[in-house]
């Protein structure tokens, strides 16, 4: 059996380490290209400021556009390449982190992220859109991250509807990497087939991975509602580190190493309608995880635990929580028919997968989770 453990090369975390950037430059150099969109470099400008100052160092501006497409890849590379950029710098959300991947190829990159919206920061893939915001193409690399820097400090004053955000897709981590264990699927299951063949020709999570899952799950719901009291103050807690450390780091190294399985490939299928499209990720996904413990016909005190903990944090548990208040039988079996696409991680679930089997789950996780919020939770 082959296994693969897949983390960046350095994770720090701590209240201003933005401060510290500078000495992680000094490792590949003096100059680093920084893309971020303007507001989020602004919102840190005078720790930069700082760390070069301190560390005798220098920012390339990049002008990031904010959308992480082929053209302002290219453009962006052209950047780097006529000032000989010692390394690249992700900083900000999820494109900025993205398009810093893209442009170094994997080499020689700092991610800063400044939301726990989702795990992207540690992770060695990225995903590109066309100029216009649709989907494009996933990109990986051979490679995670060099360094992964996160100021708690800046994620303290987000604005707290990413952290929860980013506590939807955490929660997923654990039910499906168990999932990915039980059935001995390979980790990168639910990638297209030729990507497939070029990641390690497919391997097994570890059991060092299953292990970040569940503590994962554990944090979330030792920490969950304590670190949402300090984001909501924009105060810096040992629960709110806890968190971000969850969210980023147990969270992305279990999933990577660990396997995706159900909840992510529902997700997926949601995602075709319209009346989702203005939720976060993570907000998606846990809807896709309460779904996932349908299909596997879980325990019914984990699916409590799990509805209680979604619920006490403000996670959708229904459809009509993701903009969804009416879907037709027509729309339930579509939602289904690209969760079970041949590609996708619903079939690292230990039995096999049916349209069908998908388009109950989901009716019934949503009826589950209307009543469970109207019995338990109603005023």
């Amino acid at each position: 059996m082959r296994k693969a453990f897949i983390c960046p090369t350095k994770y720090v975390q701590g209240e201003n380490e933005i401060l510290n950037l500078g000495y992680f430059v000094r490792t590949f150099g003096k100059s680093a290209l920084l893309i971020g969109h303007a507001d989020d470099i602004q919102r840190v400008e005078e720790k930069l400021q700082q760390t070069k100052e301190n560390f005798h160092i220098e920012f390339i501006e990049s002008d990031f556009n904010g959308e992480c497409s082929r053209q302002e890849v290219e453009r962006i590379k052209e950047i780097a390449k006529e000032n000989q950029c010692d390394c690249t710098i992700g900083l900000g959300g999820g494109k900025a982190i993205d398009t810093a991947k893209c442009v170094a190829e994997g080499k020689n990159v700092i991610i800063v992220p400044t939301i726990a919206a989702t795990d992207a920061p540690t992770s060695h893939s990225a995903v590109l859109y066309t100029k216009e915001g649709a989907f494009d193409d996933y990109a990986y690399f051979n490679q995670s991250p060099s360094v992964v820097l996160v100021d708690t400090t800046v994620i303290a004053n987000a604005p707290t509807r990413f952290l929860i955000s980013g506590m939807g897709d955490a929660l997923s981590t654990y039910f499906e990497a168990r999932a990915t264990s039980k059935s001995y699927s390979n980790v990168n299951a639910g990638l297209p087939c030729g990507v497939r063949e070029k990641l390690c020709e497919g391997t097994k999570g570890t059991n060092a991975a299953l292990c970040f899952a569940k503590l994962c799950y554990q944090t979330l719901l030792e920490d969950g509602k304590k670190a949402i009291q300090a984001s909501k103050a924009n105060m810096v807690t040992q629960a709110l580190e806890n968190i971000i450390e969850a969210n980023i780091l147990l969270s992305g190294i279990g999933f990577e190493s660990g396997g995706l399985a159900a909840a992510h490939a529902i997700h997926d299928g949601l995602t075709i309608l319209e009346g989702t499209h203005q939720y976060f990720h993570g907000e998606k996904v846990a809807f896709g995880t309460i779904a996932q413990l349908v299909l596997e016909n879980a325990p019914t005190e984990e699916l409590h635990e799990v509805l209680d903990f979604c619920i006490s944090i403000g996670l959708p548990v229904c459809l009509e929580d993701i903009g969804v208040n009416r879907i037709s039988e027509k729309e339930v079996l579509e939602v289904s028919k690209k969760a079970c696409i041949s590609e996708e991680s619903i079939h690292s679930m230990p039995f096999p997968i049916t349209v069908a089997q998908v388009a109950a789950s989901i009716i019934i996780a949503d009826k589950i989770g209307r009543e469970y919020k109207r019995k338990n939770f109603s005023c």
